[in-house]
């Protein structure tokens, strides 16, 4: 996927992800306000997220269920100082658990990351538009 899309259309882009994504694990990729965190509570709902998602930026993980009892995981690592942190807070069990695993900054703990992942890069256009590329890995 590689897509321009107003907020309007972040529903259709969510549903797109979902649909398509070979993997569960989704690494954001994009500077801090170009709407990382608001497409990732997008996903939420539209995979039955009924809790109001919001950025772990101190926890580094949020849990949710969804409506069929399965668990997404938030994970944002922006304050992460130390690979050694994401390893001492168990992130393996997160990626090999077969849950959706929700990934801000993933850039953080690069040498922790799973081959099996989606990275989509976010970035902002002049119009006010995102500019959205899905690469899987």
């Amino acid at each position: 996927m590689n897509k321009n899309y107003s907020l309007n259309e972040l529903t259709a882009v969510a549903e797109e992800i979902v649909a398509t994504a070979p993997h569960k694990i989704l690494l954001f990729y994009g500077e801090m306000g170009v709407g990382k965190t608001t497409l990732i509570k997008e996903l939420c709902k539209v995979l039955g997220v009924e809790d109001i998602a919001s950025s772990p930026t101190f926890s580094l993980v949020n849990e949710y269920k969804t409506n069929t009892n399965e668990t997404v995981y938030h994970f944002d690592f922006y304050r992460i100082e130390d690979e050694e942190e994401a390893y001492d807070m168990g992130i393996e069990d997160y990626f090999y658990s077969n849950n959706w695993c929700l990934v801000e900054w993933p850039e953080n703990i690069k040498n922790l990351l799973p081959l099996d992942t989606v990275s989509i890069s976010i970035n902002l256009l002049e119009n006010g538009q995102r500019n959205i590329q899905l690469k899987t890995n």
